[in-house]
């Protein structure tokens, strides 16, 4: 797939583009009225008596024209609707770039940050990012002594780690993405959507959020190393047992929260690995639903005494 990347205000901007190696796979563009058409159709779809009114032309030229452009493959049909007695069809363009190519020349680039993201994937990360930004605070656990057992946390450094899995579908954001469950808790700084890594022991967001989960930390027997399933039922005590739970946020129902968390810090580690390296295989089964969690184990397959793959409990 091509790309065009493109500086503008500051920012940098990338949009696919149709590339060809011959003039001909393009003709229908090198026309003055079928590029203004194109420029409507790129905006939104719109039908032709439409366009006619807006370009100031008669109505069965703008019908020539934008069956050429459909015969090209340049615009698509994509809905009909009764308009004044008659049947409104609405076309829009099938491509917002185009380029020609010819041989030699290439250069190679540094690694591009964009990700080609799935459909689920997209899903899922949405409303984190939205329209290439990410709409979110990473919120990690303070290492000071904090919270009602004086815990310091030892698995905010994972955060780096879900930090650049999130880069690669967003440009970095204005302002600092981290903030630590204390300041979040002193702010009441809820009514926005949250990614929360660490157990509920060393993240007081993940803690006051648990009662929500659908999968959820043991909440009265300190030191709260137990997942229990409000689904199967099942009770999950290993210190490689972690969690990635999306839900409502239950202070702003427009907003979304994000669970990375473990039994322990071994167990945050293995959600945090499942998320970053075995995305497709974690979201297989999602489908955008509203209250999603899943249960995975790490696990050491190449026996260096470090997990390095991950195996779905729930």
């Amino acid at each position: 797939m091509a790309r065009l990347i493109k500086g503008k205000d500051g920012d940098m901007y990338v949009k696919d583009v149709r590339l060809v190696d011959s003039p001909e796979k393009l003709k229908g563009i090198f026309n003055e009225i079928r590029w203004e058409i194109l420029k409507l159709l790129a905006e939104r779809p719109r039908y032709p008596a439409e366009m006619a009114k807006e370009l100031g032309l008669h109505e069965q030229k703008v019908y020539y024209h934008v069956r050429k452009l459909k015969e090209s493959g340049l615009v698509e049909m994509v809905d009909k609707s009764e308009r004044g007695g008659a049947l409104a069809k609405y076309f829009k363009v099938r491509d917002h770039a185009f380029a020609f190519e010819l041989p030699f020349g290439d250069k190679k680039l540094a690694d591009f940050p964009i990700q080609e993201d799935s459909e689920t994937t997209r899903k899922f990360l949405y409303p984190f990012i939205q329209n290439g930004e990410l709409r979110s605070k990473i919120v990690v656990g303070s290492p000071d002594p904090h919270g009602p057992h004086q815990t310091r946390a030892k698995d905010g450094h994972y955060a780096n780690d879900v930090a650049l899995f999130f880069g690669q579908y967003c440009a970095v954001p204005g302002s600092f993405s981290t903030k630590l469950d204390v300041d979040v808790v002193a702010e009441n700084y809820f009514d926005t959507n949250i990614i929360s890594v660490g157990g509920p022991l060393t993240n007081v967001v993940t803690n006051k959020l648990n009662k929500y989960l659908p999968v959820k930390f043991e909440s009265e027997d300190f030191p709260f190393r137990k997942l229990i399933s409000k689904k199967t039922g099942k009770e999950y005590t290993n210190d490689s047992v972690g969690l990635l739970a999306k839900i409502v946020n239950p202070e702003h129902k427009e907003k979304r929260v994000l669970i990375v968390a473990g039994v322990r810090y071994i167990g945050t580690k293995s959600s945090v690995l499942a998320l970053t390296r075995h995305t497709e295989k974690v979201l297989e089964d999602y489908e955008g639903e509203d209250n999603w969690a899943r249960v995975v184990e790490g696990k050491d397959m190449d026996g260096d005494g470090k997990i390095d793959d991950v195996e779905i409990l729930e």
